[in-house]
């Protein structure tokens, strides 16, 4: 492991909410990892940032049934900057991950205007789909004391979706639509790839509760 890596794992250590384990170290490494399969497809972005931006990007961890949601990625930026600096990293440099870190959340809506932060973005969405993406569904759904699913209605079909109640509909409302917001040609390919896998699932989970 490098240094920077290192440093950076242990300045996240110290901000962890160790209750939530879907944004623990392991999802950090998860998104560098991402990160670097991209870069290495794609010839594209700068590690350096990757690394900074993989790792202090959930700095500040707002629960997922938060009404300041949204404000999440944002302050995670400004948290990040002081650390960045301490780090040596330039103003230049800070700026660019603050903007990585505020532009990858889904929820904060902040289109990514550079190569990093398009891969830091695709990267961490890639931790919300295939086999990871249903256990981290079912996992943070059972933290809001969700239901599974709506016994009468499981898929939503004449009902409105609602994912802060059932666990399933998170697939329909998000998860399955993430493969088309995937900046990178990389990404996208394998996020294709994890989302076929999760239709498979709720194919066998219909049969299996015959809806």
């Amino acid at each position: 492991m490098s240094g920077l890596k290192e440093e950076l794992e242990a300045v996240l250590a110290g901000h962890l909410d160790a209750e939530d384990g879907s944004h623990d170290i392991h999802h950090a490494r998860r998104v560098l990892g991402n990160a670097e399969e991209i870069v290495r497809r794609s010839g594209r972005g700068n590690l350096r940032l990757l690394e900074a931006g993989a790792y202090l990007h959930d700095l500040v961890n707002v629960s997922k049934d938060s009404d300041q949601r949204d404000q999440a990625s944002r302050l995670s930026a400004v948290a990040a900057a002081p650390i960045l600096t301490k780090l040596g990293f330039s103003p230049e440099e800070v700026a660019a991950v603050q903007h990585m870190i505020e532009a990858h959340s889904f929820s904060a809506g902040i289109k990514p205007e550079t190569d990093e932060a398009e891969i830091l973005q695709d990267a961490d969405r890639l931790e919300a789909l295939g086999a990871l993406g249903i256990a981290r569904t079912f996992y943070t759904a059972g933290k809001m004391s969700s239901a599974l699913f709506d016994g009468d209605d499981p898929f939503g079909v004449s009902r409105a979706l609602d994912d802060r109640r059932y666990a399933v509909d998170h697939f329909k409302v998000k998860l399955l639509g993430l493969a088309e917001t995937m900046k990178t040609e990389a990404g996208r390919e394998v996020a294709q790839e994890r989302t076929a896998f999760m239709e498979l699932f709720l194919k066998e989970l219909s049969g299996e509760i015959g809806s």
